[in-house]
């Protein structure tokens, strides 16, 4: 699909379309969209689905986390990072386990959607990691992980790389904070359209330092199809662990598995390093969200939803990883990857097997875990490379104007010095990114979670038009968290817009 055809203006009607998220939603059959999408539009399955749900019951058997030496693994003492579309206070998320982090999305700036998730997509991802509905017996796979959530995503999913970029490096900060439950896992199920140069791509430079401080970043291969010739970026870094779907048939067996014809698979370069379940996943639903809204066939009962993507499978890998680590506290990194690999199970039939592509097992990975691991030695990034090659065709627009070249959402950002002071560990100070004013300065602030981090109004000048104007907008005033669910108005940015993700999304 050529660029010029990709553009999208936003508008009323296509507002919740634009950008999206890597188990993005999926147009139901009654609904179609009024231009041809991203490649990967089918990855939240509703009406169209043909497959049955799969349970996060059957997925632990699928994975190998409920035999008797995993069983009774639950995450206890570890912190998952979720950089996501933020986590609705839903029923079956245990407040006592969410933690929020500063909301980085445009949405920040509207007190009554801030650090909510207005999309859909975080909460499903949330309710994989540490959901625990006990109406329907709906469980997460590391039910007692403390989840850090960093908003970066809007209604229609949009988000900017150096968003991203902004919040790793506040992960990579604040990793201690919660010295009982330290972040040891960063959950990407996001990846931008760029295909950098892989040694000086900035947002690769991001989660390579994250690796190296001891966090295990775990990304989305991306939800393009089999044929797409490249992994979304930041998956396609070598260090980190890059995850696509394997579509589970609704049983809680292996051999039936298959790679899902939705995961992007590379012509060279970086490879996948493991599968996971991630075809109609029964997770936590977001009532009235973006993905709630279109796809009401995806609704199971009045808290569940059945979601695909590598997304799914991105999160499904960060629990079990929470899992090991649980059990292994002492792990790094490197070791925790090569126990996946090398322990996984093999795959008899289609692709997968041609490939030798194969399904994380938690069992097989801890009884492995004794065995010696090489570190990894992979060229580093230096995080020079310019943000418009990170972010490829994946382009956030205001009023009708790109965001493009050296330029984060908030002002002019030189990635080799933002590089210097990322290594450093300096490019936060309180609630200072990079000079710009993005949050408050602690643990101060207010929601439904156990404990949050501070907001901050963002007095820049209006996002690289240069008009001077405030980051108000009238369509935020539409719609508020209302006990269980969101209400009134609709999700129609006035002037929020972005390319579709085509190339890469929100999985």
């Amino acid at each position: 699909m050529a660029d010029s055809t990709k553009r999208v203006v936003m508008s009323a009607v296509s507002a919740a379309l634009a950008v999206l998220p890597l188990g993005v939603v999926a147009t139901p059959a009654s609904a179609a969209p009024p231009r041809p999408l991203a490649r990967n539009w089918a990855s939240w399955l509703g009406s169209t689905s043909t497959e049955s749900a799969t349970t996060l019951r059957q997925v632990r058997t699928v994975i190998g986390a409920d035999t008797t030496a995993t069983a009774a693994l639950t995450g206890r003492g570890v912190g998952v990072a979720l950089i996501d579309t933020g986590v609705a206070p839903v029923p079956g998320l245990p407040a006592g386990r969410i933690v929020n982090g500063p909301d980085l999305s445009m949405e920040s700036q509207a007190p009554q959607l801030r650090y909510l998730d207005t999309f859909g997509h975080g909460t499903h991802m949330a309710g994989i990691i540490v959901g625990n509905d006990a109406a329907t017996g709906t469980v997460g796979l590391a039910p007692d992980v403390k989840l850090t959530s960093i908003k970066v995503g809007t209604a229609t999913g949009t988000v900017d790389v150096s968003q991203v970029i902004a919040a790793v490096d506040w992960v990579v900060a604040h990793r201690n904070d919660d010295t009982a439950n330290p972040i040891k896992v960063i959950n990407l199920s996001y990846g931008s359209g760029g295909t950098p140069n892989t040694w000086n791509d900035s947002l690769g430079f991001a989660v390579e330092k994250a690796w190296q401080a001891g966090i295990v970043v775990v990304a989305a291969a991306g939800n393009d199809g089999n044929g797409a010739g490249v992994l979304a970026n930041p998956a396609s870094d070598e260090w980190i662990i890059t995850v696509g779907a394997t579509a589970t048939k609704g049983t809680a067996t292996t051999y039936d598995d298959e790679l899902t014809t939705f995961t992007n698979l590379p012509k060279a370069g970086k490879q996948i390093n493991v599968l996971a379940p991630g075809t109609s996943i029964l997770s936590l639903r977001d009532n009235g969200s973006s993905v709630d809204l279109a796809n009401p066939s995806a609704r199971v009962g009045d808290t569940l939803f059945r979601g695909s993507g590598t997304s799914q499978a991105a999160a499904v890998t960060s629990a079990a990883v929470a899992l090991l680590l649980q059990a292994k506290p002492w792990a790094t990194p490197d070791q925790i990857k090569e126990w996946l690999i090398r322990s996984a199970t093999y795959l008899p039939y289609g692709t997968a097997a041609a490939l030798g592509l194969k399904e994380i097992n938690v069992n097989a990975a801890l009884a492995r875990s004794g065995s010696a691991v090489q570190a990894q030695s992979w060229n580093r990034s230096s995080g020079a490379g310019t943000l418009d090659n990170a972010r490829g065709d994946s382009r956030v627009m205001f009023d009708n104007v790109p965001l493009s070249g050296q330029r984060s959402v908030w002002g002019p950002l030189a990635t080799s010095g933002w590089a210097a002071k990322s290594a450093a560990g300096a490019a936060w100070a309180g609630g200072v990114w990079m000079g710009y004013r993005l949050a408050g300065d602690g643990w101060t602030g207010t929601s439904w979670a156990s404990r949050t981090w501070s907001p901050a109004v963002w007095s820049n000048s209006a996002p690289w038009t240069g008009a001077s104007t405030t980051w108000a907008d009238p369509s935020w005033s539409g719609r508020s968290w209302s006990g269980r669910s969101w209400s009134a108005g609709a999700w129609s940015g006035r002037s929020w817009s972005s390319d579709d993700w085509s190339s890469a999304s929100w999985s």
